[in-house]
């Protein structure tokens, strides 16, 4: 894969965060209608539960989908808004200071951590997966590696070992590949009951 200069991130980060917004919205957008209509209707058949294993249902009724004592997609509604936020005023050319990046990385990180913590709790506590709460997975996964590379770039940030960094820059893409591919791993190896028999194992 390309390298990180070969992309130019500088140029890209302004619209990877948008699109990752983007998706992001979309998705948090729709839990929060759905989580509002089951309220109304505990039985209601919800959009995505599409399959015994792909069901949102087991997740918007445990303790983890309220975690703060609110839904967690009105967290995703704010979160991926002030991204966009970003994402736009970037695009309109603003220059943002370091700290203001190191405090971004920060809260970006904070908010991977709790979307990693409540994909575990999905796997191996609840039993399910939710698609829109896995395209948000998706989209922190790549939104933070590459607010994470952006600050290499721009020496916002910088590791003790330059051999780490220019591994890291150098193989961006793999790097982001082989996360995906261990989290596809870990889906199936959890589910393999069920999707084993449709692979024909």
């Amino acid at each position: 894969m390309k390298g990180i200069k070969n992309i130019k991130i500088q140029q890209s980060l302004p619209y990877i965060l948008l699109l990752g917004a983007i998706v992001g919205l979309i998705a948090s957008f729709t839990l929060t209608i759905e989580h509002i209509e089951l309220l109304k209707d505990p039985n209601r058949a919800l959009s995505c539960s599409i399959a015994p294993v792909l069901a949102c249902g087991p997740i918007m009724h445990s303790k983890e989908a309220t975690v703060f004592g609110f839904p967690n997609p009105l967290i995703g509604l704010v979160m991926f808004g002030a991204q966009a936020t970003i994402a736009v005023v970037m695009i309109a050319g603003a220059k943002m200071k370091s700290w203001f990046w190191k405090l971004y990385l920060a809260g970006i990180l904070g908010g991977l951590a709790f979307a990693m913590w409540l994909m575990w709790h999905s796997l191996y506590v609840i039993g399910a997966i939710c698609i829109y709460c896995f395209a948000v997975w998706i989209v922190m996964i790549f939104s933070s590696w590459y607010v994470f590379q952006y600050m290499l770039a721009e020496k916002h940030l910088k590791l003790k070992s330059k051999a780490a960094t220019t591994f890291i820059r150098k193989h961006h893409g793999d790097i982001l590949f082989v996360i995906y591919l261990i989290l596809i791993f870990l889906i199936l190896n959890r589910f393999w009951y069920y999707y084993g028999p449709k692979l024909g194992f």
